[in-house]
């Protein structure tokens, strides 16, 4: 069976409204199916790289091609975890969790988009929560980055819900235009003095030297 190979298609985050694990072919074709109706206003694209410019065939294929990609570049020491965000068993958007040689930085990344017919509904909270408990209580981590072009108010706000804080920030060009993205960190400390959301995972032990952590140095 491919779990006994890749663990990782076995793990499952489970939240109050939410579950998050690898999806199967057919359900990456939903996720890219919802990519391409739409993700965000024609003209204010959250994100730096411009993947949902592209028309929605295209769109779609990206979606499927960069989760292959991410799959087919694993390696403990550096790795994106791509989980597809399911609500009531429907496909609602994709939450991402990445780190580089975890276990010497404890320093984990996350990024993430929702379909936009499933946006303003306290989704995005509840999944980005979901990895970081992955990160902290699963993965020992001590500390987890994000960042937000500075008209993304949505992520912005997510973040200072869940504790971060401002970390600094990166001017971008594009297009000719200048864009400020803002840099923010969560420390173990301050999420667990936000942590309000409940979270259970399943199939974890399995997947640890995949995500190149050793069980017996995690506190």
């Amino acid at each position: 069976m491919l779990i006994d190979h890749f663990p990782l298609v076995g793990l499952r985050l489970t939240t109050p409204h939410l579950v998050l694990r690898l999806p199967t072919s057919e359900e990456l074709s939903a996720l890219a199916d919802l990519a391409a109706e739409g993700i965000h206003d024609p003209d204010a694209s959250p994100f730096i790289v411009r993947w949902t410019d592209a028309p929605p065939a295209e769109v779609a294929r990206s979606v499927i091609h960069y989760h292959w990609r991410q799959l087919g570049a694993w390696t403990p020491r550096d790795w994106e975890l791509n989980f597809t965000v399911f609500r009531g068993g429907t496909v609602v958007g994709q939450q991402n969790l990445a780190a580089r040689d975890l276990a010497v930085t404890r320093q984990v990344r996350t990024s993430s988009w929702l379909g936009r017919r499933f946006q303003g509904q306290g989704i995005g909270t509840e999944m980005r929560a979901a990895v970081l408990h992955l990160a902290f209580a699963g993965l020992d981590a001590d500390e987890a980055l994000s960042g937000a072009l500075e008209h993304n108010h949505a992520s912005l706000a997510i973040s200072r819900k869940l504790g971060y804080q401002p970390d600094g920030h990166h001017r971008q060009a594009l297009d000719g235009k200048m864009l400020v993205e803002h840099r923010l960190c969560l420390t173990r400390a301050s999420w667990e003095r936000h942590r309000t959301i409940p979270v259970s995972i399943e199939g974890f032990a399995s997947c640890l030297p995949y995500l190149g952590i050793d069980a017996s140095t995690c506190r």
